[in-house]
């Protein structure tokens, strides 16, 4: 395949200007990148998560209605926003890619691994199995135990290091 040369153009002044051209797209990708991250807080202002355009997560602000979630509650709090600023980085990512380099093949394949979106108008608060998995039994109530005694100097072994 013969390249596309201009009148009075030869090959290493075609190549030159297609290497300005690799570094004008790789400057305005690095640009564009860069401020692909994203920040979210949830709709009751209890938790933000900051990530990078890498998906790294950079910033986790707890606000004053976290604590009265409980433990199980936060945490799924949190993993939901933090799915959400993944979906939404990923998504900015691939935006950047594309708008550098148009709707190509390469842009297409970034594309696919974008995350999927959430299902519509779900609490990511809630445990995404909460209504297909049946709370455990309760456990039976447990015998009471005999008190606990300290050996006696006699029983214990002979060992310096031992503080007991």
């Amino acid at each position: 395949m013969q390249p596309n040369l201009g009148p009075g153009e030869d090959f290493q002044l075609l190549l030159e200007r297609q290497v300005r051209e690799m570094q004008s797209k790789a400057a305005a990708l690095n640009e564009a990148l860069s401020t692909a991250g994203a920040t979210v807080r949830t709709r009751d202002g209890s938790v933000t998560v900051t990530l990078a355009p890498n998906g790294a997560l950079t910033n986790l602000e707890l606000g004053h209605r976290a604590c009265e979630l409980g433990p199980a509650r936060l945490t799924a709090t949190i993993m939901g926003a933090v799915r959400d600023a993944q979906r939404q980085t990923a998504r900015a990512v691939a935006d950047s890619f594309a708008t550098i380099n148009g709707d190509s093949e390469s842009t297409e394949m970034v594309r696919s691994f974008l995350p999927p979106d959430p299902p519509p108008d779900g609490d990511f608060a809630a445990p995404e199995n909460a209504e297909t998995t049946p709370p455990p039994p309760p456990a039976p109530p447990s015998p009471p135990s005999a008190p606990r005694r300290r050996p006696s100097a006699d029983d214990r072994p002979d060992d310096e290091s031992n503080p007991w």
